[in-house]
This record gives structure tokens, sequence and C-alpha cells, in this order.
């Protein structure tokens, strides 16, 4: 009876030893770094003194994420992607009246903190950098003298802008849905000079509404 007992010990001994590895090793991947791929619709627009004469342009982001798990709740998550800006401005003065747009194409890194509120609903929010690598400008005026296309010079803009950026999303297992507001804080124009005169163009900063779908690859 008493090599019975122990027999008995022992095997429920190594049942929990073989046992323990698989729960540890289910806990670690549930707190596994992930990475995949993320892009969605942006809604863009250029905030300036006159808010009423800007409009919104629709375009694009995508790119890859990082998620470092800290908590089951608490995450950091570095992403890069490529995303479009820009805005539709109105103007007018005392010579030209017309309609400027700005398609601007921008190299970006936020650096987000994910906060899960629930299993599957989080908040995010930190600072982001971009780099504008490429746009166009078009200018349609009620002179014709100044109608225009053309690739913009980026040296005449500032290349380097940051931000802050905050949103939500909804995790589907693999899938993440959500929308994120991108709040520049940096001018998109340089100040220039024309005849003793200082003038910025476009005197404004980026602002970005994006919704997007991201799936993880690990």
């Amino acid at each position: 009876m008493k090599n019975l007992k122990i027999a008995a010990f022992l095997t429920v001994l190594m049942l929990l030893c073989s046992m323990a590895p698989g729960k540890s090793q289910e806990s670690r991947d549930g707190l596994s770094p992930r990475f995949g791929l993320k892009g969605g619709v942006n809604f863009s627009n250029l905030y300036t003194n006159d808010r009423s004469s800007a409009k919104m342009l629709a375009g694009f982001n995508v790119g890859v994420f990082g998620k470092i798990f800290i908590t089951e709740h608490l995450a950091i998550q570095p992403e890069f992607y490529f995303t479009t800006k820009g805005a539709e401005v109105t103007y007018n003065s005392l010579f030209v009246d017309g309609t400027a747009r700005y398609h601007l194409n921008y190299l970006e890194l936020p650096l987000l903190v994910v906060i899960n509120i629930t299993r599957n609903f989080n908040i995010h929010l930190g600072p982001y950098a971009s780099y504008m690598i490429s746009g166009v400008v078009t200018n349609e005026s009620n002179v014709n003298l100044f109608n225009f296309e053309q690739n913009i010079d980026t040296n005449d803009y500032n290349k380097f802008e940051a931000g802050l950026a905050l949103g939500a999303g909804i995790d589907l297992g693999p899938f993440s849905l959500g929308a994120r507001y991108n709040y520049g804080l940096t001018n998109v124009g340089k100040e220039r000079t024309f005849l003793g005169i200082a003038y910025t163009v476009p005197d404004a900063s980026n602002r970005v509404l994006n919704i997007y779908v991201s799936v993880s690859l690990n």
C-alpha cells in the first residue's frame, strides 16, 4: 500500500511538472512581442488661422508595426509607414483669388502607448515624427498666369514634422480595426522673403484622421 501511494504521488508530481512548462509557455506567448502589417484611409487637413478656408483631402497610409507587451494591459507599439497628408486651401488677396491643393507624402514613425481597457478594446496615444519625401502642389486662380501643377521642392518646406497621436482600436484575433487622429505641432511651410516681406506658405500644420486595419503575422 505504501509503495502504491508513493507511485501515485510520483505520477501526480510528474503530471504537474509536465503541465507547468506548457502553462508557462502559454503565458509567455500571450505577452510575446508581435509584428505585422497595417494600412488604411486618411482624411487630412491643414490647420490655418482661417479654419473655413481649408478642406479635407482623402489619402492612405501603409506600413508595419511592432507591439511589445509590458503587462497584459499595457504595451509599447512602434510603427513605420508611408502616409499622405495635405489639404485644399482657398485664398483671396488684393490681386488674386484661388485654390491651392497640397498633396504631401511622408514617412512616419509613431511611438505609442497601448492601454487595453478590455480584452478586445484599447486606446493608444503617443508622439510621432514624420519626414516629407515628396509631394505635388496645384494652384487654380482667377488669374491664369498663376495656374500650375508641379512637384514640390521639399527644400522649400519643413521636411521634419512632430506631433501627437490619439486613437482607439478593436482587436479581433490577429486582426485589429481602429481610428486615430494625428495632431501636427510643427509648421509645414518655411518662412520666405519676397521684396523684403516675410511670408510662410503654407502657414499651417497637418491634421490627419485615419481609419485602419492591421494584421499580426506571428
